[in-house]
């Protein structure tokens, strides 16, 4: 199948598997392209239902309750990122030679000729902020840009829109980079690598297997992260244009060709001329909201995708002044007594957990809730020093709390055993009595939130509002 040209599309047989934020948007372009579409999905509810009615009015066919067969005559899949890669549709897909593609691929496949290039982030955690970063510099520097992708704008409607754009920040998800087989950025990062999603990839290679496409075919930099070897690693293996560098950031002093910090100053030494003797300074860690160690991660990562593209140094500055986090991200909450209030909510993984306890002396940690197969052990071994008490909630609190009796034993814990919608004000009161003045009282559950909640914003709200009427 070819670049995308409305010819190459007219008449051809395309299933769509999955309705949702992707599969609707997908049905609708590629019907107006003038393919024949078939919509397959497994579930029949009354939103599917609903989302079948607005297509078959545009002449699109939906099979509901039904998206494990292969449509007869089907020339091309266009998945949602979600359908996990054993689903039997895509099973019979590859017995019968139909290529799958994600919403993504599709999206870079209808480019147009002159379309913008893409910076592309993926990692475990911290997507969303460096995307949000990017952004913020590219705009600075009076480029027309946008966070799209995995953060909620459709990048079919950014690459398809009126709007034009000099160049695309795009966060990809695991999901999204395995069903991309011909994306190629402009250049990327791979932020860090632990084990998540692993139901679904199968294993943790294929898992970091996914992760590393992103690299493939880059043209200016991959970069990675000093701190985590593995970003390196998929650097190496990665098969990309003549010419294209490898790029390190790290919290330490940078070598050539890294970007680092020294003395409270963000530098890049790659970007610059004569790197082994020359360092540009691009911002200090006071211009970075809020300045955790994972977060001026983040700003490097940012930053040097952004020089990647031609940047200057003053716009990295102005673009992360510019940047507010999104909620529910080591966001101050309040003051009492002297011990601050943080939610987190965000942390809904060890390794996230692990980077928001690394940015706090000394913590009364609030976590648990659904823990999706991860084990504790490392992480509170790792952040055992700086715990004054622990507050367990949700449903597998027990794994957290047996994580700590064996490695962090003389740390009292409270462990509530309640998931009523009272429980978070409980456990907020629980913390506030372990906390002394100069402690933080820290939301970063390490778990998903489903438990007891809709989700991590539901959770951190219940928090803030908890922490406020305390301070009433």
């Amino acid at each position: 199948m070819g670049s995308g040209k409305v010819t190459d599309w007219q008449g051809k047989n395309v299933t769509v598997a999955g309705l949702g934020v992707s599969g609707v948007p997908a049905a609708k372009v590629l019907h107006g392209l003038g393919a024949k579409v078939t919509v397959v999905n497994d579930g029949d509810d009354a939103r599917a239902r609903e989302q079948a009615e607005q297509l078959r009015e545009l002449g699109v066919t939906v099979r509901l309750g039904d998206g494990a067969t292969l449509p007869e005559g089907a020339e091309l899949i266009v998945t949602a990122p979600g359908w996990k890669p054993d689903k039997p549709l895509f099973t019979a897909a590859a017995a019968a030679g139909v290529p799958v593609w994600g919403d993504v691929e599709l999206a870079w496949r209808l480019r147009g000729p002159d379309a913008a290039p893409w910076l592309c982030v993926t990692g475990t955690n911290g997507k969303t902020t460096t995307t949000q970063m990017l952004a913020s510099i590219l705009k600075a520097a009076g480029l027309r840009t946008a966070a799209v992708g995995n953060i909620g704008v459709s990048l079919l409607d950014a690459v398809l829109g009126e709007e034009r754009h000099d160049v695309l920040a795009v966060e990809l998800s695991s999901y999204q980079l395995h069903w991309a087989p011909s994306l190629r950025a402009h250049s990327a990062t791979v932020l860090n690598l632990a084990p998540d999603h692993l139901d679904w990839h199968g294993s943790m290679e294929a898992y970091a297997r996914d992760k590393g496409r992103v690299y493939e075919g880059n043209r200016v930099a991959c970069v990675y992260n000093l701190a985590d070897p593995a970003t390196e690693d998929l650097v190496r293996e990665a098969d990309v244009e003549e010419g294209c560098r490898a790029v390190g950031f790290t919290l330490g002093a940078p070598g050539p060709s890294q970007l680092g910090v020294v003395d409270g100053i963000l530098v890049d030494r790659a970007f610059v001329e004569n790197r082994q003797k020359n360092a540009q300074e691009l911002a200090e860690v006071c211009d970075v909201n809020p300045p955790a160690p994972h977060n001026i991660a983040n700003a490097l990562a940012a930053a040097a995708l952004a020089r990647a593209f031609g940047v200057p140094a003053k716009a990295v500055r102005d673009g992360l002044r510019a940047f507010t986090p999104d909620a529910h991200r080591i966001a101050h909450v309040a003051d009492l007594d002297g011990v601050a209030y943080v939610d987190d909510s965000k942390a809904t993984n060890t390794h996230a957990a692990e980077a928001s306890l690394a940015a706090y002396e000394s913590i009364v940690w609030i976590a648990g809730g659904l823990a999706k197969g991860a084990t504790f052990d490392e992480l509170v071994t790792k952040s055992a020093k700086r715990l004054r008490g622990v507050v367990l909630i949700g449903a597998d609190r027990a794994l957290i709390g047996e994580a700590l009796a064996r490695h962090a034993p003389e740390v009292p814990v409270v462990d509530l055993d309640r998931t009523d919608t009272g429980a978070m004000l409980a456990a907020v009161q629980e913390a506030r009595r372990l906390a002394a003045e100069g402690d933080t009282v820290l939301l970063a559950p390490a778990c998903a939130s489903m438990d007891m909640f809709v989700n991590y914003n539901q959770r951190g709200d219940a928090f803030a509002q908890a922490v406020r009427e305390l301070g009433a």
